[in-house]
């Protein structure tokens, strides 16, 4: 589907707004970005709507989440012998005869009540929401040029705009996470054979679909080489055994790289095109790309600063926009906003950054639910707690089935965080780093893909700290057994606690708390009426208790 040009430039995307005259205006007298690490870094600074926001819930989903057998099933259901390989077998047939192309028509969205999912996420706390633009699988969920998008495949929706609507019209700002940079060799499996078995041999179904399969079918004028990309890294012939087999196929892996060979260059030119779609349709406050650092080299740059300069527009002037990318070298770190996949920080980072989390795998796993592995709501409180205390954001994906619906365990945990935010969520909300950003026996890992597992293992002995106004806000994680808290931090002659407290409180609770100051901690009396599994928040007021915090960069 060809993006209509004068819809792309002439609205705010998807909100059928007309661009202000005073934005109009704004495109000569802001100045431009260009597209080098120069012009970003230093000209970027983190807008304050994502330093006040914190907390933002993501919608990661795709057709790979009709088989309800957990991540990247698009690449691994073409491996033979995996999880999602044996259960794509038995649910649907080999893949040289049906294949992921297949799943993709099963995909109906046939329950999606966005306007109920998004009413849950606001319930929670989220001051933020993403939708997954594309992943891996190279399948737009929005109006794109890109044949394979859901508009016309799947769901036949455009699911982005719903999504952007929905989300708008409750005082979200509206974010897009961006995957697809990595389907050149990400999908290759697609293009091989069971080495081993009775189909040993039957080169799989991007092997052999064309253009001309296609007729009379669901995806009737589509190519199905569009989707998987060529042939660039297929299985060669010969290969006898499964293990020979993953060892070729680990080698694409080695290819999460953000650059693409020189045959590549189509693929990557129609990559930035739909990308400056998505930016230009929809408008969105946050573009997320999954990967490290920009994609393509020169070619992510130029997008970077076609989505700064595109936000400029709309917000006659301010600089409104957050880009996500991962694994930032230092000397990058100013030009937008870094993205830990599934771990955190050791301490205060000079410059705001996201970690993103899920309740459980990013597409959705029947099994995982089935052994009750979701993150409990504690987990997911106690990683917002000690994310924002280093002066970051957290960002959790909700699974959803291929049907629109997220299930009842998730619910529940949703509503066991919402119950949490009521009370405490303004003791996180607008916060900015404090002199230290905690106390306790617990010391989460830093780094990707270093987060705990369902159960937190915090405790109230664990604090973290964050600062507003000339207010110090004490983050509990966890409830005390004699109720009382225990703040070692601000004992009497520590120097780190520095000031002079002259009150305690609850969040938006007017009764001050009974608290006493020693040489060992400050002791709280909280009420057994507040008593919560989770943890407390306290509010301590007093003179000189956030001088010398941090800077805000």
């Amino acid at each position: 589907m060809i993006v209509n040009r004068r819809d792309a430039i002439g609205t705010v995307a998807g909100a059928g707004l007309a661009l202000p005259a005073a934005a109009q205006g704004a495109r000569a007298a802001a100045p431009a970005f260009t597209p080098d690490w120069g012009s970003l870094t230093q000209g970027y600074r983190a807008p304050e709507w994502f330093r006040d926001a914190k907390f933002g819930i993501w919608a990661h989903w795709s057709a790979q989440c009709v088989p309800e057998e957990g991540d990247w099933y698009a690449r691994n259901m073409y491996l033979q012998g995996t999880r999602a390989n044996k259960a794509h077998v038995a649910k649907y047939g080999h893949p040289s005869e049906v294949g992921y192309l297949e799943i993709i028509g099963k995909w109906r969205a046939e329950r999606w009540q966005p306007e109920r999912l998004l009413d849950l996420y606001v319930a929670a706390g989220a001051r933020y929401f993403v939708a997954l633009a594309n992943h891996h699988d190279n399948v737009d969920t929005f109006a794109s040029s890109h044949g394979w998008n859901t508009t016309r495949v799947g769901p036949r929706r455009d699911i982005i705009g719903t999504w952007q609507r929905a989300a708008r019209a409750r005082g979200l700002r509206f974010g897009v996470s961006n995957h697809g940079a990595h389907a050149w060799h990400w999908l290759q499996p697609a293009y091989g054979y069971d080495p081993e078995g009775p189909h040993a041999g039957q080169r799989y179904d991007a092997d052999r679909l064309t253009a001309r399969d296609g007729r009379d079918t669901w995806w009737d004028g589509l190519d199905p080489q569009a989707l998987y990309t060529g042939r660039t890294l297929p299985l060669p012939a010969g290969v006898r055994t499964i293990a020979e087999a993953d060892a070729i196929h680990a080698r694409t892996d080695e290819l999460w790289v953000e650059e693409a060979p020189a045959a590549k260059a189509v693929f990557v030119r129609a990559w930035a095109q739909r990308c400056r779609e998505l930016i230009d349709r929809y408008g969105p406050d946050l573009l997320y790309f999954d990967n490290f650092g920009l994609p393509f080299g020169q070619t992510g740059l130029e997008v970077a600063a076609h989505f700064y300069n595109a936000s400029r527009t709309r917000a006659n002037g301010r600089l409104e926009a957050v880009l996500n990318a991962k694994m930032m070298p230092a000397e990058h770190r100013m030009g937008l906003v870094e993205d830990v996949e599934r771990g955190g920080k050791a301490n205060i980072e000079t410059y705001p950054w996201q970690t993103d989390t899920c309740l459980g795998n990013w597409h959705y796993d029947r099994a995982l639910y089935d052994r009750d592995g979701y993150k409990s709501a504690a987990t997911v409180v106690h990683t917002l707690c000690d994310v924002v205390s280093k002066n970051g954001n957290l960002l959790l994906s909700v699974p959803m089935r291929g049907d629109g619906t997220i299930d009842e365990k998730e619910e529940k945990i949703l509503g066991e965080i919402a119950g949490w935010m009521r009370l405490y969520g303004q003791a996180i909300y607008g916060t900015r780093p404090w002199r230290i950003h905690g106390e306790g026996p617990t010391k989460p890992v830093s780094g990707m893909f270093a987060e705990s597992g369902p159960k937190s293992p915090y405790t109230a002995r664990d604090v973290r700290y964050v600062r507003r106004g000339d207010d110090v806000h004490a983050l509990v994680l966890g409830w005390p057994d004699d109720g009382v808290v225990r703040l070692t931090l601000f004992a009497s002659g520590n120097a780190v606690g520095r000031g002079r407290i002259m009150r305690v409180a609850l969040p938006g609770d007017p009764a001050p708390l009974a608290f006493r100051q020693t040489d060992t901690a400050l002791e709280v009396t909280v009420p057994a009426a507040r008593r919560n599994a989770i943890g407390v928040a306290l509010v301590l007021s007093g003179s000189g208790l956030t001088e010398g915090s941090l800077p805000d960069a």
